[in-house]
């Protein structure tokens, strides 16, 4: 009778236990890793892991971060590894394939479809689409464009509303030069920031239809003349010498603080520049918002890309195979309208959750997402669109043209050779 009354009492226990914790009563840890470096994006991301555990007994979320350039080298080994995180920041594109063709990846599709998806503007879910099937969740959207010093193009006369074409930029240029300011700061080191220049050019001479054109394979490919005179106009601003000194072993950290500290009147990077201007910034302050102008990427003579064109990052977030379903939880409450909106309403970046981006009132930001309404296409950096071969050639080609160390026609049919390899795998 004893030992019957004890196996009753457990098992009224364990019904009690079970009724008080819910299904989450086994302790279970989420592990997100991300590469935002700012204090006030860490302190946001933190908050709502504490605010999902309190909703969830027994389930912990760590979260952490390294710097972009380490997580780009650590991510592939990272994804292999028996101790990898659940969470991993991505930009789609060709990583992202790369990464589903090497069977890594949850597929998200069903938890997605569950009405999931509808949160979110339908391009930032189109970005992690890989045949058919969604293996990722969106966080934000950062556009490229020139961010200037307004101060400082006062002083040399330069109108940064009148900058329209290429030809504008290049006189922009010498006018700053004449007036002993360095016109442009940029982080050669990390080789990305000077691709920005040659796959916008390449964006504006050629379009959309040149780049499906080379990724399909047809023709010359990436060898052809919108991608060999891409780099012949990405030359002439080469040749003016803009950048600041030692550009070439500077990355985009050390460049952005030069710039939030007055050294350079222009910046061409994505919209989080914002936070890794302050958070690099001798003061940690930075330019105010006010002493900072924006303006989109300028058209080239006899270009046929679209004007209105914009090239970006539409981020988000993947999910390791056999992560426990708490992993899907959290992000489902992450992405939820009112979680997105204080991040729109704080200006941390914008979040393409459409209920939230309501709440964005920074100017500049709203300067940048008013480009994407009005473009019919956001771009993804060619280093992350073309996967991780092709590529880190295009980073290699940009900075080799920047340094004088290739010819604008050679660097192309370096890419061609290089997309050929790739597509051929």
């Amino acid at each position: 009778m004893r030992l019957s009354h004890l196996l009753s009492s457990l098992l009224v226990s364990a019904v009690t236990t079970l009724a008080t914790t819910g299904v989450h009563a086994a302790d279970v840890t989420v592990r997100l890793l991300h590469i935002d470096q700012n204090p006030a994006v860490n302190a946001f991301y933190n908050d709502v892991a504490r605010r999902f555990e309190a909703s969830r007994p027994g389930v912990k979320v760590e979260i952490q971060s390294l710097e972009n350039e380490s997580f780009k080298k650590k991510v592939t080994t990272l994804l292999q590894s028996p101790d990898k995180p659940n969470i991993l920041y991505s930009w789609g594109g060709g990583v992202l394939r790369e990464q589903v063709k090497a069977g890594v990846l949850q597929d998200l599709s069903a938890p997605m479809n569950a009405q999931w998806k509808d949160r979110f503007l339908p391009a930032a879910v189109q970005a992690y689409d890989v045949d058919g099937k969604l293996y990722g969740v969106p966080l934000r959207m950062s556009v490229v464009g020139f961010f200037y010093n307004k101060d400082l193009f006062a002083k040399a006369g330069v109108d940064g509303n009148a900058i329209k074409t290429w030809d504008d930029l290049l006189a922009g240029v010498k006018k700053l030069q004449a007036a002993g300011i360095t016109p442009l700061v940029v982080g050669g080191g990390d080789k990305w920031p000077l691709s920005l220049y040659w796959s916008h050019l390449a964006m504006r001479t050629g379009g959309r239809p040149a780049l499906d054109s080379a990724m399909r394979g047809e023709g010359k490919g990436f060898a052809s003349e919108p991608f060999v005179r891409s780099g012949d106009l990405f030359k002439q601003l080469v040749d003016l010498k803009p950048f600041q000194p030692g550009f070439l072993a500077a990355n985009n950290a050390q460049a952005s603080g030069q710039f939030g500290d007055g050294k350079a009147a222009m910046i061409l990077t994505l919209n989080v520049v914002l936070n890794v201007m302050k958070d690099n910034a001798a003061d940690k302050q930075g330019l105010p918002d006010d002493k900072i102008g924006w303006l989109p990427f300028p058209t080239v003579a006899g270009g046929k890309g679209n004007p209105g064109d914009v090239m970006g990052n539409l981020n988000g977030w993947i999910v390791t195979k056999d992560s426990p379903k708490e992993t899907v939880e959290f992000l489902r409450f992450f992405s939820e309208a009112d979680n997105q909106r204080v991040a729109a309403e704080k200006g941390l970046y914008i979040p393409p959750v459409t209920e939230s981006m309501k709440a964005i009132s920074r100017p500049l930001l709203q300067q940048t997402l008013q480009s994407v309404k009005q473009s019919q296409l956001v771009q993804v950096n060619f280093d992350q669109a073309l996967g991780p071969l092709a590529g880190a050639v295009v980073n290699d080609m940009a900075s080799n043209i920047a340094a004088g160390r290739t010819s604008p026609a050679d660097a192309a049919n370096a890419i061609q050779q290089a997309w050929r390899r790739a597509a051929s795998n």
